[in-house]
């Protein structure tokens, strides 16, 4: 009877446990594609109260900061991803504990567990906020901070995804502009390391940057592109035999500390022959045309190289928590048939009626199916990729053409940076955004 209530008040509870809708996803995309990257940004801060739970403005942070950052608008992006890590650093501390409502109700009533990628990123986009305003000194800071961070992860963390080539390189730029050499040849040789190792994984391989002998007398620009639009999650579901929940369950034992004996008497005495449906999140690919960039400068091109696929860390990611997706999802199938049948056997008993416990049973089973829901929160509003170039300029002026091809080498595109100030023996990182 207690289980039966406490299911019930949970079920109330859930109704605060959502995640952004794909629908909701989409609308934005299209904006991110329309390059409106403002509008799109007022719309998630307007969408807020009604897409994102209370437990999850970090995550409602992160979508607004990164369109803000495209946006140009900084100052704004940066308090949005100063927010945001402060919401997830009081995360962390609590990460150890678990709620009833994950293994009773879904994965939605915890907050947003921020991916390791996603966490790493912050550091960057901070980073290059602060360059953007000329605060070199912050943005050092801010990318020793995700040294410190990716150096934990390896640490703690053997296989997937245990360190971020990319920001470990884009780090030892920052580090070797701001002089601290010692720094900056430690986080390449972490990046080259992170590029042989995690390559396959994340569908990207060591950059190839010439740098001229006489480089001291040039300026030099770091010519970021930031590529299409990230997989959007959204809900499937599958049916299983109870028999098969069972073999899920027992798959766990080392990992999850094994099953009581009251859910190895259920499964086994009570429920074999049934099935039930898990629901588990999915990745679905978007559309967009532009595959490759380059530059041009006074008629000399120069090759973008892809330096992060966040596609790729994103179907990591999934893969590495779907083992546990699937066993709390099974822990819930029982927990919630458990709790119908207790219902069904006290409803029978109390009304001396088969009929009664039946429609008790049934309701709670509606209940349970009502409540079990695949958890697709993701940051969306990050790119597919990044591309990267390094130019090496004459001091001075100089309009930079960036150019964007389709998949069958037609140039469908292009932004002028303008007017852009080469300082010799100084570097500049520049950024433009694209999703069509």
């Amino acid at each position: 009877m207690k289980a039966r209530v406490y299911l019930l008040g949970l079920m109330f509870f859930c109704s605060a446990c959502a995640a952004p809708s794909l629908r909701y996803k989409t609308e934005v995309n299209r904006l991110i594609a329309q390059g409106d990257f403002q509008t799109a940004a007022a719309k998630v801060e307007a969408k807020r109260p009604k897409m994102y739970a209370r437990k999850d403005r970090a995550l409602a942070y992160l979508d607004q900061a990164a369109l803000l950052h495209d946006a140009g608008q900084t100052e704004k992006s940066d308090d949005l991803f100063a927010h945001a890590q402060d919401r997830m650093e009081e995360l962390y501390t609590r990460s150890a504990t678990r709620t009833a409502g994950q293994f009773l109700i879904n994965d939605l009533t915890l907050p947003y567990s921020v991916a390791d990628y996603e966490r790493a990123l912050t550091y960057f986009y901070r980073a290059m906020n602060f360059l953007d305003q000329n605060k070199l000194e912050d943005a050092t800071v801010e990318v020793r901070r995700a040294v410190q961070f990716l150096d934990n992860l390896r640490g703690s963390k053997k296989k997937g995804y245990n360190d971020d080539p990319f920001v470990q390189y884009f780090a030892s730029l920052i580090f070797e502009s701001a002089g601290q050499l010692s720094d900056a040849r430690i986080c390449r040789t972490n990046a080259l390391n992170a590029y042989k190792n995690l390559g396959g994984v994340l569908e990207v391989s060591a950059p190839e940057f010439s740098v001229p002998p006489d480089y001291d007398k040039y300026g030099e620009v770091i010519l970021f592109h930031y590529n299409g639009l990230l997989p959007l999650k959204k809900s499937a579901t599958v049916q299983f035999a109870w028999d098969r929940i069972y073999g899920i369950l027992s798959s766990a034992r080392e990992t999850q500390n094994g099953l009581s004996p009251e859910v190895e008497n259920a499964l086994v005495s009570g429920f074999m022959g049934h099935a039930v449906t898990l629901a588990y999140p999915v990745l679905e690919p978007q559309h967009y045309a532009i595959t490759s960039s380059f530059a041009q400068v006074n008629g000399q091109q120069y090759r973008l190289q892809k330096m992060a696929d966040f596609s790729a860390a994103a179907k990591q990611d999934l893969e590495d928590r779907l083992p546990g997706i699937w066993f709390r999802a099974a822990a819930r199938a029982v927990a919630k048939q458990v709790a119908a049948e207790q219902a069904r056997q006290a409803a029978r008993k109390a009304g001396k009626d088969d009929t009664v416990g039946d429609l008790a049973g049934l309701f709670m089973n509606v209940l349970g199916s009502a409540t079990e829901k695949a958890d697709t929160r993701q940051w969306f509003t990050l790119p597919a990729q990044i591309y990267m170039a390094r130019l090496f300029l004459p001091p001075g002026t100089q309009n930079i053409r960036l150019l964007f091809r389709d998949g069958y080498g037609n140039i469908v595109g292009e932004h002028v940076f303008e007017n852009v100030q080469i300082v010799r023996g100084q570097r500049i990182f520049l950024h433009y955004r694209t999703a069509k």
